[in-house]
């Protein structure tokens, strides 16, 4: 806690810090550049569970559409989905343990 009671925030690029807690700074984006959280965990067959490991580990960008409904942009679920079918074994598995490692 900063002096005089008030929050310390520290900006990381697309996240912030807050407490111990990781805050996604989410954009709004055109309908036509915006996918629901469960047609983009359909695209990659993952669970939706899964699909906020994505998120919460940036490989996908979090965003809301002009309703104001989370979800995340096209163009990130297109790259995963590139990620996916060209990564290496060996690649895959230094992103499971990075990402491992970036929850502890």
């Amino acid at each position: 806690m900063a002096e005089g009671g008030g929050s310390v925030m520290r900006q990381r690029g697309r996240r912030a810090q807050h407490h111990g807690y990781i805050l996604l700074r989410v954009e709004t984006v055109e309908d036509s550049a915006w996918i629901s959280q469960p047609d983009a965990a359909r695209r990659l067959g993952v669970s939706t569970a899964r699909l906020g490991m994505v998120i919460a580990n940036g490989h996908l960008t979090p965003a809301h559409n002009s309703a104001g409904r989370a979800g995340v942009t096209i163009i990130s679920v297109q790259a995963e989905e590139a990620w996916r079918a060209n990564a290496t074994i060996r690649a895959k598995s230094l992103r499971l343990l990075r990402d491992t490692i970036n929850w502890f």
